[in-house]
């Protein structure tokens, strides 16, 4: 049987696994980081900064945006990028989480290992 617990951490894991999937590529990292300090951007400020093509940095936005990490708006024939601070939000709270757990085994082990 699946407890209610269980099954409240399978569905939290899968709405963030894609967003820690995306996150494992440097350059999309980069790019996340960009938005998060200098604001929205448009494709072209974007590849402006790195020696990346435009073509690689909309494959890039597209992982980002599919993994509910970023979102764009159209300005004129633009589009412009924006960090998605609830999806980041998300994932700080989901590995502080995971955080706690490591920190209760851990005062665990040391308790019985003082015993």
């Amino acid at each position: 049987m699946v407890s209610a617990s269980s099954q409240r951490s399978s569905v939290r894991i899968s709405s963030v696994a894609p967003a820690f999937a995306a996150l494992g590529d440097p350059t999309r990292l980069k790019m996340l980081q960009r938005l998060g300090k200098e604001g929205p951007q448009n494709i072209t400020s974007l590849a402006a900064k790195g020696d990346i093509t435009h073509q690689a940095v909309s494959k890039h936005l597209r992982v980002l945006e599919n993994a509910l990490l970023i979102s764009s708006t159209r300005s004129g024939r633009d589009r412009i990028w924006a960090l998605e601070t609830d999806a980041m939000q998300d994932l700080h709270a989901f590995l502080d989480d995971i955080s706690g757990q490591w920190d209760n085994a851990l005062r665990a082990l040391q308790k019985m290992v003082e015993e």
